[in-house]
C-alpha cells in the first residue's frame, strides 16, 4: 500500500499580528524619528555627549522598528510558486537582525562612556535632563504599545527590548545629569552608562540566542518535542512514529511534519482532523502534515532513524 499523506490546515495560517500591531510600530517610529532628531539638536547645543550618544543610539532602534515593521507586512503576502511558505520567516530574520542592531548600539554606547571619562567638558546639565526625562516618556510609552504582543511573537519582542532599552538608557543620562548637577562629578555620566550596557546586554543576549534558533529550524521553546512525540505514538492504530519534524515558520506560527506507522491503513479524514485539532490545541502547532505508513513493505522507511533527516 502506498503511503498516504494529509496536510491539515483548516483555516490558511495567517501572521498573528494583529491590527494594534502595526499601529504600534506607526506610532513608535513617528515618535523616536522625530525625538532623535530633538535629542541631536538639543545634545549639541547643550555640549552633552551623552545625549548625542543616545540620540545615535536611539536612530539605531528606529531602524530597527523599520525592520520589524516591514517584516511583519511582507510575513502578510500570501505564497507563491517559489515561496511556499510565504515570507512568514522573515519576521525570525527580523528578530535576528534586531538582536544584532541591539548589540552593536550597546557597543557604541559601552565605547563612548570609557571615552567620556576622559571628558572634561562643560555640559549643560539642565537642558540633559530635560531631554532625557523626555526620552523616557516617548521610549516607555513606545515600549507599553508593544508589551502585549512581547510576549507571543519574538519579533514584536525585539521591538519591545528596543524601546525598554531607549527609556533605560534616557533615564540614566537623566539621573546623570542631576548628579553631575548637584555634585559636578562627571564621572557619574560614563559610570551610569556602563551599568545600564550591562543591563541591555543581558536582555539583547537572550532575543538573539532565540532568533538564532529559530532560524535555525528548532523547535520554539513553548513546544517541547518529547510530549509531541509521546502524544503522537500513543494515537489508537498507531505502532510507530518517525521523522517528526518541528520548526517556526514564522516568529508566531510553528509546523509539524510526522510520519505515523500504522498496520490497519488510512483511518480516515476524520482522524486526521481530529489529531491536528488536537495538536493546534495543545502544542500550539497550527500547521501539521502527517503521512501514513502501513509498515508491510519489505523495505522500511528510509527517514524512519532518528539520526536520518
Amino acid at each position: 500500500m502506498h503511503p498516504h499523506t494529509h496536510d491539515h490546515d483548516h483555516q490558511p495560517p495567517q501572521p498573528r499580528q494583529g491590527p494594534g500591531a502595526g499601529r504600534a510600530f506607526a506610532i513608535g517610529i513617528a515618535l523616536n524619528a522625530i525625538f532623535v532628531l530633538v535629542e541631536w539638536i538639543c545634545g549639541v547645543m547643550a555640549n552633552s555627549l551623552a545625549l548625542i550618544a543616545d540620540a545615535t543610539h536611539n536612530f539605531s532602534d528606529v531602524l530597527g522598528l523599520v525592520l520589524a515593521w516591514g517584516a511583519m507586512a511582507l510575513a502578510r503576502r500570501p505564497p507563491s510558486t517559489r515561496f511556499t511558505y510565504g515570507l512568514r520567516g522573515t519576521t525570525i530574520l527580523a528578530a535576528l537582525g534586531n538582536a544584532m542592531l541591539l548589540l552593536v548600539a550597546t557597543g557604541g554606547i559601552a565605547w563612548e562612556a570609557i571615552l567620556r571619562f576622559k571628558s572634561i567638558a562643560a555640559v549643560n546639565e539642565t537642558i540633559m535632563i530635560w531631554v532625557a526625562v523626555l526620552g523616557v516618556l516617548i521610549n516607555a510609552g513606545t515600549a507599553l504599545l508593544f508589551m502585549g504582543g512581547s510576549k507571543t511573537d519574538l519579533n514584536v519582542r525585539g521591538a519591545y527590548l528596543h524601546m525598554a532599552a531607549d527609556a533605560g538608557v534616557s533615564l540614566g543620562v537623566a539621573i546623570a545629569g542631576v548628579g553631575m548637577l548637584f555634585t559636578g562629578w562627571t564621572w557619574l555620566d560614563p559610570v551610569t552608562s556602563l551599568l545600564i550596557v550591562t543591563v541591555i546586554f543581558v536582555g539583547t543576549w537572550g532575543l538573539l540566542r532565540d532568533s538564532v534558533k529559530l532560524a535555525l529550524q528548532a523547535a520554539p521553546e513553548n513546544v517541547n518535542p518529547v510530549d509531541v512525540r509521546r502524544y503522537l505514538a500513543e494515537l489508537p492504530g498507531v505502532s510507530e512514529a518517525h521523522d517528526l519534524h518541528i520548526w517556526a515558520m514564522s516568529t508566531t506560527e510553528t509546523a509539524l511534519t510526522v510520519h505515523l506507522v500504522m498496520p490497519a491503513g488510512h483511518p480516515g479524514d476524520e482522524f486526521f482532523s481530529k489529531v491536528a485539532h488536537h495538536i493546534e490545541d495543545r502544542f500550539h502547532i497550527g500547521h501539521a502534515t502527517i503521512q501514513i505508513e502501513t509498515g508491510t513493505s519489505a523495505n522500511p522507511c528510509i527517514l524512519a532513524p532518528d539520526h536520518v533527516v
